[in-house]
Formats: structure tokens, C-alpha cells, sequence
């Protein structure tokens, strides 16, 4: 089964949300578990959920990612900011157990100055915190693209961060294509490179989902501003690359892309074609 879906707004509620994912031709969808600059959460409604749950059964819906706020700073130097962090995100995987076996993805931070060894020790110690035995989600540190004093651009720092995690069965990566080619990962001219040093340094069993974005920045230009596909550097060749890798294709594809949901449909329309192709291209070299 090839999972794709798109960013979607929980405004409406859960089943608003697959309603507009199955109309676009997506099968899974990302949301903001609150608004992305920060506050308190909408509440969740258990017919909203209920209503999802049979939606997603009769469409066949993969796996959803949740996505933490961007203010969130799990390594802030400030202890109020850490706090906000702290309590958010602890708030959000209760939450999240409405919709049971989900993913949770978070920006791991920025060390503001204090260094990487610190940020990266609060940033464990902090989920460390919040993390339970009984939870089902899995959370997802973001593979980011290095501007600032951000934590996460190097997959050494994405180890070192879940070397130090009690609860290893229940955190894993998400890999941003527009961030990793950014922060100087070549995944458009040498993609198994990529993908080996990932094994090697994390292990690919921890990758558990991609965010599929095309960048508007050169390569190791150490930026994040997403692009539509093929409008960027990346290019749709690299981006058909991706989705049918061996070692990427069963794992579930968010589009983060600059669009409304017609741009989205297109989007999805054009990266099945891509994944039929492939399958077609293999059948007849057989």
C-alpha cells in the first residue's frame, strides 16, 4: 500500500480532516495538535473521533502524524519556554490516545547558545518526563535542516538524542527531504549514500515516516523553506527516486508543500503516477 497524504487543518475536528484527505486522493494526512505558534489545544470530541475511526476503517487510512507546534523548544535556556514545552507536549500524547497507534512529530530544538551536548541532554531528559510504558504513540524527532542554533541537522545528533530516551520501543525519526538536503545530506545525487549512513548511524528501523517536500534553497544551504514539488532543487526525478525506494516506499509519505487542497490533489495524483510507473518499469524489465 502506498501511503500519501498531506498537512490538513484540525479546525473541524478529526473526521472534517479525513473527509478532505479522501476527496484529494490521500489515504493518511498530518495536522497540528494546536494552533503552530503555540496556545491551548481545541478540545476533542469523542463523536469526532468515533466518526473518524469509521472513516478511516472504510478508506483504508495509514498510520497518522500529529505535529508539536513550532515555538516548542524542548532545549530552551529559558526555563518558562522549557515549561511551555514540557506541558504542551505532555498534554498533546494524552491526547493523542483518542486516536490510538499514531505518530507525534516534534522539532527537537535549538540550543540557544548553551551547546549541542546541553540541548540534546534536556531534550531526552525532557521526554524522558513526558513519556509513558502504556502509551501506543510513537514519537518522531524531525530531521532538520540546520539554520541557527537548531539540534536535529546532523543524524548524530537524532542518536545521541535517542541514546539517552528510556522508552527506545517508542521514539523513532522523520525524515524531511527539504531539511536533510538542506542541512547537506545529497539525497538527489546519492540517495543510498544517504540512506546507508542513516543505517549506520541511527539504524533504518527508527525511520518511520518522510516528510516530502521539495526545496526552494540550494543544497547544504542550511535553510527550511519548502517548495512544491518539482519546483524546487530537488526536482520530481529525485522525488520518484524517494517514494520507490526499497528501503523507503512502505513508510508513510506527508506533503508539507506550499498548497491549498487542489495543489495538494495534483501533488498526490502525480506521485501515484510516479509510484504506478515504477511498478510498471519492473514488471517489464522481468
Amino acid at each position: 500500500m502506498f501511503y500519501i497524504g498531506c498537512h490538513l487543518s484540525a479546525a473541524k475536528g478529526f473526521a472534517a480532516m479525513g473527509e478532505t484527505a479522501a476527496a484529494i486522493g490521500a489515504n493518511t494526512f498530518q495536522f497540528f495538535t494546536r494552533n503552530p505558534r503555540g496556545g491551548a489545544a481545541k478540545k476533542i470530541d469523542q463523536n469526532d473521533v468515533n466518526r473518524f475511526i469509521k472513516l478511516a476503517g472504510e478508506n483504508q487510512f495509514g498510520v497518522l502524524l500529529a505535529h508539536a507546534p513550532y515555538t516548542l523548544n524542548a532545549a530552551a535556556k529559558n526555563p518558562e519556554v522549557r515549561r511551555f514545552a514540557f506541558e504542551a507536549m505532555a498534554d498533546d500524547l494524552k491526547r493523542m490516545e483518542f486516536i490510538p497507534h499514531n505518530y507525534y512529530n516534534f522539532h527537537p530544538g535549538s540550543h540557544v547558545g548553551q551547546g549541542i551536548r546541553i540541548g540534546i541532554k534536556k531534550i531526552a531528559a525532557l521526554l524522558n518526563e513526558i513519556m509513558t510504558e502504556d502509551q501506543t504513540t510513537t514519537v518522531l524527532l524531525e530531521t532538520m535542516s540546520g539554520k541557527g542554533s537548531e539540534i536535529g541537522s546532523r543524524f548524530e545528533e537524532l542518536r545521541d538524542i535517542i541514546d539517552h530516551v528510556r522508552l527506545k520501543d517508542k521514539i523513532g525519526v522523520c525524515l524531511d527531504t527539504c531539511h536533510v538536503y538542506d542541512a547537506g545530506y545529497d539525497i538527489v545525487n546519492d540517495l543510498e549514500k544517504v540512506l546507508d549512513d542513516f543505517d549506520r548511524i541511527i539504524g533504518l528501523d527508527k525511520l518511520k515516516a518522510v516528510h516530502l517536500n521539495d526545496s526552494k534553497n540550494p543544497f547544504a544551504s542550511h535553510k527550511d523553506r519548502h517548495e512544491k514539488l518539482g519546483q524546487g532543487a530537488l526536482g520530481i526525478p529525485a522525488i520518484a527516486r524517494i517514494i520507490n525506494n526499497p528501503r523507503l516506499r512502505a513508510l508513510p509519505f506527508y506533503l508539507e508543500t506550499p498548497n491549498e487542497s487542489d495543489g495538494y490533489a495534483a501533488e498526490i495524483a502525480l506521485l501515484k503516477k510516479l509510484r504506478t510507473e515504477n511498478e510498471s518499469k519492473k514488471k517489464a524489465d522481468l
